[in-house]
């Protein structure tokens, strides 16, 4: 039979409303000495809170959502992890939903979580363009939003942690120039994305900086994935365009491009350098080892619930912009 918050305080000596205050957490004006009496009751008795029960009076879960695109990503495991270590140390539980890079999978997701009456959602959107009938419906939820990663400028919500995407390829691209390659190859992710956009923006600043006309031949757009970069090298050797490096979108297409430079009995770095972005965890162990810009990615999901739940606690709270800094990471897949 299920214990009652009733016998909980019965054995515990104290009253009801003490026990309610330990368990939800609003327990400042009482003694260490009792609170540590009822937990070590909850523990013997075996007390589970009735969080649907409790909800329904205080109107909060204590749960958040978390949306994300790629969960194969190695990135974005890393930005879910920091969310939920925030998010446990605040007493909050993460429900979390991967979209597929599917804007209709994903506002699937936005409904479901407001269904299941969650105190607020992180999302990093599959699109950074939002088309304006769903901007509306999400703003409609009533659920405080925080963006991670793609700035959604089409619906206004109540914080965003990006990184300086911009700034991070500028400083890679320069260096590639600096150490002599000149026909820099760039292989980018969807243009729908806000990294994509800024990375590409990075990368033609850096060209200009140091008099490199921009060759619409050395740009190529496609997905944030291995295939992408393997396909794309194929596509510029079957075109016969020259280039000596290659600055791609992300680690997973730099690992992908390494793979079908390799199989064309090219050298790396020697013919061929290659930059990756986001120093996922195997830029390290792949051969050679990827030059890379890191991205907190971590941190980028700890600031983010750390922003979700400050202004849940306080909704009179200013919306709130976080912009991370980018560095970059020299291995041997670039001289």
């Amino acid at each position: 039979m299920k214990v009652t918050i009733k016998e909980i305080a019965n054995a515990a000596g104290v009253s009801i409303a003490t026990v309610s205050k330990v368990v939800n957490g609003k327990d400042h004006n009482i003694t260490s000495a009792t609170r540590q009496r009822v937990l070590e009751t909850i523990n013997e008795l075996n007390y589970v809170p009735n969080r649907i029960a409790s909800s329904m009076i205080t109107k909060n879960t204590y749960t958040i959502g978390l949306v994300i695109p790629d969960i194969t990503n190695p990135f974005f495991p890393e930005v879910a992890r920091g969310v939920e270590d925030y998010a446990n140390q605040a007493g909050y539980h993460v429900v979390l939903c991967n979209s597929d890079n599917n804007l209709k999978k994903e506002s699937t997701y936005i409904y479901m979580l407001q269904e299941k009456m969650v105190d607020g959602i992180i999302i990093t959107s599959s699109t950074s363009s939002v088309r304006e009938e769903s901007a509306r419906n999400y703003m409609k939820i009533g659920i405080p939003i925080i963006t991670v990663d793609r700035d959604m400028k089409d619906f206004k919500t109540q914080g965003k942690i990006l990184v300086d995407n911009t700034k991070g390829a500028f400083e890679a691209v320069s260096y590639m120039i600096e150490k002599g390659y000149k026909k820099i190859l760039h292989l980018s992710g969807s243009m729908n994305s806000t990294p994509s956009i800024q990375r590409f923006e990075g990368y033609n600043n850096a060209l200009k900086h140091h008099n490199i006309d921009f060759d619409p031949d050395l740009y190529l757009e496609g997905t944030y994935d291995v295939e992408w970069g393997y396909e794309g090298i194929k596509k510029i050797m079957d075109k016969k365009i020259d280039f000596d490096s290659v600055f791609c979108g992300n680690d997973l297409i730099a690992i992908g491009a390494m793979k079908a430079i390799k199989e064309l009995g090219l050298r790396i770095p020697e013919d061929i350098g290659i930059m990756g972005f986001d120093n996922i965890y195997i830029a390290s162990v792949v051969t050679p080892s990827l030059s890379t810009v890191n991205q907190p990615n971590y941190k980028m999901g700890y600031k983010a619930a750390e922003l979700l739940i400050n202004f849940i606690k306080n909704p009179s709270k200013p919306d709130d912009e976080v912009v991370l800094e980018t560095e970059l990471i020299i291995r041997e897949s670039t001289l």
